[in-house]
């Protein structure tokens, strides 16, 4: 099945992603959404999501590039889907996204016209004394402007496998990419990863200079408390090289 995806084009870990999911208007989204698709919604709800996540062990066409395979990316993404010949598509576009290396940066804006800035990025991992595998908090932080900004979440209670039809479902079985082209094209591709398992968070945070880095438009959702929130544990992902579908 892989095969129709077209080639592999990165393989990577993503680790300890932290989700941040706030509902907002969904005339804020239409005018971002990539050409031959609609948006995505559940219970009649459109979110928006601030996800922060380690990329680790990551390859380009098999290749590494040295000092460039381990890294935090935090990004504000919304959900869309598109109609195919196999069914309904359901997939991200990404607002904008952080990563702390310009080469990466740039490379993404080149291959997908993907909006990824480079600024100086970090984050800490807390695990519980009794376990290597169970996380009591992430926190992921950039600066912008010379200030420090950061979302964090507190866990609670051990991982578990999302159920069926949840919040946490929709959120993380999104297995598509979709990007504007400056052509006004669009660019679609595959993202491959297993179901996650995730934790309920106790408590969440997120301070950001929401205004002029995301835009005014943000503003209000972001400032609202989430939906919902909470971390999922990541696993090895690929993803396929992408090809224009308008």
């Amino acid at each position: 099945m892989a095969e129709s995806f077209g080639k592999r084009f990165l393989t990577a870990e993503w680790r300890y992603l932290a989700m941040l999911n706030y509902e907002i208007d969904p005339a804020i989204l239409l005018p971002l959404a990539p050409k031959g698709t609609e948006l995505d919604a559940w219970n009649g709800k459109t979110f928006v999501s601030v996800v922060g996540f380690l990329f680790l062990n990551t390859r380009v066409m098999a290749w590494t590039i040295p000092f460039h395979q381990d890294f935090e990316e935090i990004n504000l993404r919304f959900y869309v889907r598109r109609m195919a010949q196999d069914g309904w598509r359901r997939g991200v576009v990404f607002v904008k996204e952080i990563v702390p290396r310009a080469a990466i940066a740039w490379t993404a804006r080149w291959l997908y016209n993907e909006n990824y800035v480079a600024l100086p990025t970090g984050h800490v991992i807390c695990r519980a004394e009794d376990s290597t595998r169970n996380i009591e908090a992430v926190k992921y932080y950039w600066t912008f402007r010379n200030t420090a900004q950061f979302m964090e979440i507190a866990t609670r209670g051990e991982p578990y496998p999302f159920d069926e039809g949840s919040e946490e479902e929709f959120i993380t079985q999104h297995y598509w990419g979709y990007s504007s082209q400056k052509d006004g094209g669009t660019v679609e591709y595959r993202v491959e990863h297993p179901s996650w398992r995730v934790w309920r968070a106790q408590s969440c945070r997120l301070e950001c200079d929401f205004e002029n880095f995301y835009g005014k438009q943000f503003t209000n959702a972001l400032n609202a408390k989430p939906s919902s929130a909470f971390l999922a544990e990541g696993s090895e992902i690929t993803v396929y090289k992408g090809r224009r579908i308008a």
